[in-house]
């Protein structure tokens, strides 16, 4: 190595001197903040309870971490239930009535605000409320969902979700607006049977009996299907096989819609029958819209903005979610898809963990999803994974923080 010529020992300043001692010091690793914002794992857990088991797994590996849960959904089934564990709320039991009008218990959230509830189509009106060889869209009612709606408004609610899915039924709100207090009558004046195929006998639209209490309401339809109301696409025939309707069921179901969508028009000046998300839930979406003004929207925007995800997703370092099963049609408008473009606007990692892992994740990379982890530890029966779910939603989570602490 040559040595400095005199120019350059007087331009190095520390030539020649010995230089103090430096200590190396470790400096304690700052503690992680990780945000657990699941939906819910079908038939398991609730999103709560899945967020309270990815928490009780992070801090088995990172005793220093900060957590905070986040229960979400996506306007399905467990949006209220969500939406009440992630603002403080209440969920409120009303006697209602099934799809066939046998007395049950429903349940609609009210948020800690005391003026915003949650009401699900799938609650009172649900298909799971029936057993197979019960269902029948033809007589099947929305009547229970109407309840559950006037429990709503007298329990002080000035704003109502409605979260639409999972109905049993296709008599497009017919039911649940009767249950409003609105009359739907036939030629000689009498009030129409329950169900879908009643209303090609409809004539006349008396809605000066609905509940006045409802004037004051704002209605929010949490809806991820833009179906209209009749047609190839509509409630009749996309929903109606699924719900029990036979081929000459739905051309019965689908006539009858149109018809109840010609006599709204006619009546009341409004044209439902080709809005976006009418024939959402066998058509509750079209009652929504013609009786109600509702307002449609995204369900994942709607849990997103009433339970603060975005300012929880900035606090966050990492963010988990997840749910019960994940595939490539997670990244349309589910909840873990939903949960990662938030927190991508800030920069954050995003890990999923489910129960089951379909075809086509790699797509979910491209939404903001960075990695996707299933908790099934091995061969095991459908009912050992459910009756394990937590456990095993808290090992794999643990794993995950064991591995980003190397």
């Amino acid at each position: 190595m040559e040595s400095l010529n005199s120019e350059q020992k007087n331009n190095h300043a520390n030539y020649g001197k010995r230089l103090p001692f430096r200590r190396v010091v470790r400096y304690a690793r700052s503690m992680t903040r990780y945000l657990c914002a699941p939906d819910s794992f079908k038939e398991s857990l609730t999103a709560m309870e899945a967020a309270r088991a990815m928490a009780q797994g992070i801090e088995n590996a990172d005793h220093d971490a900060e957590v905070r849960c986040l229960p979400m959904a996506d306007g399905g089934e467990g949006t209220a239930r969500a939406l009440v564990d992630a603002t403080g709320g209440s969920m409120r039991a009303v006697p209602v009535h099934d799809p066939l009008g046998r007395p049950v218990e429903g349940h609609f959230g009210l948020l800690a605000d005391g003026t915003t509830a949650v009401v699900e189509t799938a609650e009172a009106s649900g298909l799971a409320l029936l057993e197979a060889k019960e269902r029948n869209p033809l007589i099947a009612s929305s009547y229970g969902t109407g309840e559950l709606m006037l429990a709503a408004v007298r329990s002080g609610a000035k704003r109502i979700i409605v979260g639409l899915g999972g109905s049993a039924t296709n008599d497009a709100g017919a039911g649940l607006l009767q249950a409003l207090g609105v009359r739907l009558l036939d030629k000689n004046g009498n009030d129409l049977a329950h169900g879908g195929a009643a209303l090609a006998n409809l004539t006349t639209i008396d809605i000066s009996t609905m509940d006045p209490a409802l004037k004051n309401v704002a209605i929010t339809a949490a809806c991820d299907v833009t179906n209209p109301l009749t047609g190839p696409t509509g409630a009749s025939a996309v929903f109606g096989p699924q719900k029990g309707a036979s081929k000459d069921d739905v051309a019965t179901l689908d006539a009858s819609l149109a018809h109840f969508a010609q006599v709204i028009d006619s009546q009341l000046g409004v044209a439902v029958n080709d809005v976006p998300g009418a024939g959402a839930a066998g058509g509750i979406g079209a009652a929504l819209k013609g009786f109600l003004n509702a307002e449609f929207r995204p369900g994942i925007a709607i849990v997103i903005e009433q339970s603060g995800l975005d300012a929880a997703a900035q606090w966050a370092d990492v963010v988990f979610t997840g749910e019960g099963s994940i595939d490539f049609q997670t990244k349309f408008g589910k909840t873990p898809a939903g949960v990662a473009e938030t927190a991508k606007r800030h920069g954050k990692p995003v890990i999923a963990v489910a129960g089951h892992i379909g075809t086509g994740i790699d797509e979910l990379h491209e939404v903001g999803i960075d990695a996707v982890f299933g908790i099934a530890p091995g061969a095991a029966s459908l009912s050992e994974l459910l009756a394990d779910a937590a456990a095993n939603v808290t090992r794999t989570t643990e794993q995950i923080v064991r591995t980003l602490q190397l």
